[in-house]
């Protein structure tokens, strides 16, 4: 980003210049906030060959013609030579005289006087090498883009001003060719029908149609033209977002509790915004101030909410403001959903139902909760704030009394309650039996893998502080047995950077080393487990289940050394026993799968190799018949696969 500042700066300390510079970044995403905080202070601070510049700020968001500009331009230059008014800006830090109070200077600006009643200062209106002219939204001007650059250009051309264009060039295309559009659609029908070409059948109608508005109205091509001799480097702006969401939860910084709980929960905010798949930071910092108010009112309510639930009600919050507020979806998708019941009974239907709504709220859910697991994952009363403004209190109160009768941690088993709630909020006198608990669950391998993983940090912490009667020793001998003992019954975890992220405490002592590599050793054994079971459940359907076969492959095994785990003789006297169009199909789904996904893959490359040889020593001496041609085509591309798994 700094590279960014100094080249923009460069060009300002150029000492002639007769062309502008572009920034060109997504709405929402920081470049006015960019301008204001990074670019416009250093400009107003700097001197260069003894000038001191001054820089003069317009946003173009709803100008509807280029008299509005001359206007702003002219109060913008002339509220610096007042007096008065100049020595109350800096008296009171103020940078710029804010749009209402613009509108409310005294009239006498427009003829040649200021508001103590001096006359203007010519020498310094008509000085032009110490100005620089920054332009704001250009995509959301209300007058034609190519008078507008025709506009700017006088100044940059012809007076040689710096001058800093910020827009959205996406958006800018899009408005481009969608301005007039009824109007273009109209006459570009009646020249194609004057033409003869309306009633021809050699293109659809839709693109022919297209084409000739492309042809006639490509306002596209003069923008080009002009931006090619107005604008001399376009620089694309792409924030640092970690760095600024860290400054926006800096506004949270006088509510001790919201904060502590933002910055703990500072990788959810930046992974739910990644998800969202927009870069539009000024719906993030609305959706931050919805959860703030959520926030006060749960803990006012329902104190003792635990702290996966709460985490949840971030992501929800953020998301839901995404899918509303970017446009994404309309509103009536979530509104039509009563309660968290009724999202999960969506859910469940979306596999089996042909219906868009329920499409969604899969892809909905699949995308902002994959790998967070939360059993009360839509909050209604958050839905109905964030579309309408409105807090109910009577559907808060609901929701939170069926969160209460179902995820509360007085109905948690005592191992949860350690993990998803701060273990200071349990009273004293129950302390010692929750933890006492918990590690009875330990010692029986009653708990899941990682979660005992996840328990020691906590309880090297409670030995370290005193707070329970073991000693390190002892703790790490319960733990290796009782991992030993939940990896009989316990499944491969997948994510475990995600999983031990969970965890608010840091790494306690080198001891986690030990449990770590054990746990690492016992999931890679049951990731070998996962997969034996699922080749088995996927290569027993062939033959004779063979759609069953392609479509359970295709989803689970494409991207999974899937052959390393099945036997190779077996699975040769299967692929040998299916139909020789079946073998064809083989082939084409593993030569497809090795082309898209050779580097997840090669580790299955030994196991290739054999079944390779197992198809050659069988058609080796054999008579030609067409179930042999195929064997030896399947032999021939798996050999093309081995080859791949071989590129660097």
């Amino acid at each position: 980003m700094e590279d960014l500042v100094e080249s923009i700066l460069d060009y300002i300390r150029a000492d002639y210049t007769d062309y502008a510079i572009m920034i060109n970044g997504e709405w929402g995403s920081g470049k006015t906030h960019f301008w204001n905080n990074r670019i416009r202070k250093k400009i107003d601070t700097m001197q260069f060959n003894g000038k001191k510049y001054t820089t003069i700020y317009m946003s173009l968001y709803g100008i509807s013609n280029l008299e509005e500009i001359s206007k702003k331009i002219f109060i913008e230059t002339t509220q610096l030579m007042d007096k008065n008014l100049k020595k109350y800006m800096n008296a009171h830090n103020q940078t710029s005289i804010p749009e209402y109070a613009k509108n409310g200077l005294d009239m006498a600006n427009f003829f040649g006087v200021t508001q103590n009643g001096d006359k203007v200062d010519y020498e310094k209106f008509f000085s032009t090498d110490d100005k620089v002219l920054c332009f704001d939204d250009l995509e959301r001007a209300n007058v034609d883009v190519i008078d507008i650059l025709g506009y700017i250009n006088n100044f940059v051309e012809h007076d040689h001003i710096k001058t800093i264009i910020i827009c959205n060039e996406k958006e800018l295309a899009t408005k481009l060719k969608s301005s007039n559009l009824e109007m273009k659609t109209f006459i570009a029908t009646y020249l194609l029908d004057k033409e003869g070409d309306l009633a021809k059948t050699d293109k659809p109608m839709v693109e022919k149609i297209q084409e000739k508005i492309e042809y006639v109205f490509d306002k596209a091509n003069d923008y080009e033209r002009i931006k090619e001799k107005l604008i001399g480097e376009t620089f694309e702006y792409a924030p640092e977002f970690d760095y600024i969401i860290n400054g926006i939860l800096m506004r949270y910084e006088s509510n001790k509790e919201l904060i502590r709980f933002l910055r703990e929960n500072t990788g959810l905010i930046i992974s739910t915004f990644n998800k969202s798949g927009t870069r539009n930071l000024r719906i993030l910092k609305h959706s931050l101030n919805d959860f703030r108010k959520i926030f006060e009112v749960v803990n006012k309510y329902y104190p003792n909410t635990n702290n996966r639930v709460l985490q949840t009600m971030l992501i929800f919050t953020i998301a839901i403001s995404f899918e509303i507020k970017a446009g994404k979806v309309t509103k009536d998708k979530f509104a039509n959903i009563a309660d968290n019941e009724e999202y999960k009974l969506l859910l469940v239907s979306s596999r089996t139902l042909m219906d868009n709504r329920q499409f969604y709220i899969k892809e909905f859910d699949n995308n902002y909760y994959y790998n967070f697991k939360s059993e009360y994952r839509f909050f209604k009363f958050i839905e109905i704030y964030v579309r309408t403004r409105i807090f109910n209190m009577k559907i808060f109160k609901e929701n939170m009394e069926t969160i209460v009768n179902t995820v509360d941690t007085n109905n948690l088993p005592a191992y949860k309650k350690l993990l998803v709630e701060e273990y200071w909020k349990i009273p004293d006198d129950k302390f010692t039996e929750v933890t006492e608990q918990a590690l009875t669950d330990i010692k029986n391998g009653a708990i899941r893998l990682i979660d005992i993983v996840k328990l020691y940090a906590y309880f090297a912490h409670f030995v370290e502080k005193g707070l329970i009667k073991y000693d390190m020793k002892t703790i790490k001998t319960i733990f290796l047995n009782g991992m030993n003992i939940s990896s009989l019954t316990s499944k491969y975890c997948d994510d475990v950077e995600n999983e031990l992220s969970q965890i608010a405490l840091e790494e306690i002592s080198s001891e986690m080393e030990e449990i770590l590599e054990r746990f690492t050793q016992l999931n890679a054994k049951l990731k070998d487990k996962m997969y034996i079971e699922l080749a088995e459940e996927v290569f027993k359907s062939i033959p004779m289940k063979m759609e069953n076969f392609y479509d359970k492959f295709a989803k689970e095994c494409m991207q999974v050394p899937i052959f390393k785990y099945y036997d190779t003789f077996q699975l040769f006297q299967r692929i040998s026993c299916a139909s020789n169009e079946d073998i064809v199909t083989i082939r084409e789904l593993l030569i497809k799968r090795a082309n898209l996904y050779k580097n997840e893959i090669k580790d299955e490359k030994t196991f290739i190799e054999e079944l390779k040889k197992v198809i050659d020593d069988y058609i080796r001496g054999k008579d030609t018949s067409i179930k042999i041609v195929m064997l030896e085509a399947l032999s021939k591309d798996l050999g093309y696969i081995i080859e791949k798994y071989e590129e660097e």
